[in-house]
């Protein structure tokens, strides 16, 4: 075994990794593969022949690559992509990672046995390559296994997973591109690696880099490999994406929540959309807004917005007389009744609104309200995300261009496939330009941990 394998004790399928305020401590109990002298005979290099014998918990890897080097070429030259993985390990200090995991990427022994590697004897290759591959497998568990900021999931499965070791390799190996791979971070969110690069420049300012830092955390928490498809929503920016294999196919504004009522970070599976749906107006609403304006203007405010008011919440609910309500207790904090808008109209909700059960009463929705669209800053509702064109999300969500609907209320159409749905709050984003910074209109940029560039 390499001195990276006992340094790393690098991990087969059944290992187990703890992490914790950026540190990680990896575990093994499956054994090391014992078939590599069999098959030796078989190969066709002596270079093959010495990854069999050298690849030890990265077995199953190297096998289905028939022992061929990863990194290095035949002659012990090392790629571009092993270049870009040794920098990647130098530069480790940004990815969230606490000291002690850090000096644990240094590459100055891995160097020395690329120089060796170079030059070309069949040993040599074989440990290098193998060594960089433990490296890499460690490195891309230990970040994707770094503090991140909280995110609200209606399952783990929403959440960033940490990979095997050889899941982590095979991945790599799968890309069009391995050095490309690398220095995208390809195991990580694509917003990821523009943002860490962006912490090694000199460019910007200490205050903008603390605002990168602490970005870092968030896109941490996003999932690099989500499903086909998924929606993702920035409530910083206020604009929403529709994601297809990892990239970006569409893209429109959204409104998201007020700095009073901001809309949270969090992860769920959009499962139907509800078209001609009733609002339901939030509790805090009815005893604000809505009492408010009933004690000055009376109930036929109600009738004029197409409210109706219920004795609950069941299905079953009665519509009462408002007239029958004791508004004014309401205003001084008394249970409020259920009020609800009828489809139609100006219904907050417009024509469709599509769900991902959660208990914050979160959902995305169409809007009557088309200036709000046209503002630079969106954060104008009380949480929800209103959709500058629902329909058009509506098509590509369910897959079809039309949809059969008639006026009655609250019509369900389940998706054909429950897609997932992120809402993120990006204070410093990558474009094509460079890193876009925008306002912290909800104050969540005050508490950061912070790398100094050193």
């Amino acid at each position: 075994m390499t001195s990276t394998s006992r340094a790393f004790r690098a991990l087969s399928a059944g290992a187990m990794l703890v992490a914790g305020m950026g540190a990680v401590v990896v575990m093994t109990t499956a054994p090391i593969a014992a078939h590599a002298a069999e098959t030796r005979q078989g190969l066709r290099s002596p270079v093959q022949a010495a990854i069999a014998n050298e690849a030890g918990d990265l077995d199953r890897f190297y096998r289905a690559r028939e022992y061929q080097p990863l990194w290095l070429m035949n002659d012990g030259t090392a790629g571009e992509a092993a270049r870009a993985l040794l920098h990647r390990l130098e530069t480790a200090q940004f990815d969230g990672l606490d000291e002690r995991t850090v000096k644990r990427f240094q590459t100055r022994s891995i160097r020395r046995d690329l120089d060796r590697a170079a030059d070309g004897r069949a040993s040599a290759i074989a440990k290098a390559d193998v060594r960089l591959s433990e490296l890499f497998a460690n490195y891309v568990r230990a970040v994707r296994a770094a503090p991140r900021s909280d995110m609200i999931l209606e399952s783990r499965v929403l959440a960033p997973v940490v990979p095997t070791p050889v899941s982590a390799l095979s991945a790599a190996d799968k890309a069009p591109s391995l050095a490309t791979y690398i220095k995208d971070m390809g195991w990580m969110h694509p917003f990821y690696a523009p943002l860490r690069d962006a912490m090694e420049a000199a460019t910007f300012s200490a205050d903008e880099r603390r605002i990168i830092w602490t970005n870092l955390d968030r896109i941490r928490a996003l999932p690099a490999t989500p499903a086909e498809r998924y929606v993702l929503v920035d409530a910083a920016s206020a604009r929403l994406w529709m994601y297809e294999n990892g990239k970006p196919v569409d893209t429109m504004k959204v409104v998201v929540g007020t700095p009073e009522t901001p809309t949270p970070p969090m992860a769920g599976f959009i499962r139907y959309a509800i078209f001609n749906p009733y609002w339901n107006v939030p509790p805090d609403m009815v005893q604000g807004k809505i009492a408010q304006r009933v004690i000055k203007g009376g109930t036929r405010y109600l009738r004029q917005g197409g409210y109706e008011v219920l004795s609950g919440y069941d299905a079953d609910a009665e519509i009462l007389d408002p007239a029958a309500v004791d508004w004014k207790s309401v205003a001084a904090g008394a249970p409020p009744p259920h009020v609800r808008q009828k489809p139609g109209g100006s219904n907050f909700m417009g024509k469709v609104k599509y769900e991902f059960p959660n208990a914050q009463g979160i959902y995305l929705h169409d809007t009557p309200e088309r200036a709000l669209l046209k503002k630079e800053d969106r954060q104008f509702s009380n949480g929800c995300v209103r959709l500058e064109d629902a329909d058009r999300f509506g098509k590509w969500l369910l897959g079809q261009s039309r949809f059969k609907t008639t006026a009655k209320p609250e019509q369900r159409v389940d998706l054909p496939t429950v897609v997932p749905v992120y809402i993120t709050y990006l204070t410093a984003f990558p474009t094509a330009k460079g890193i876009a910074f925008r306002d912290d209109v909800y104050g969540r940029d005050a508490r950061m941990r912070f790398a100094q560039n050193d």
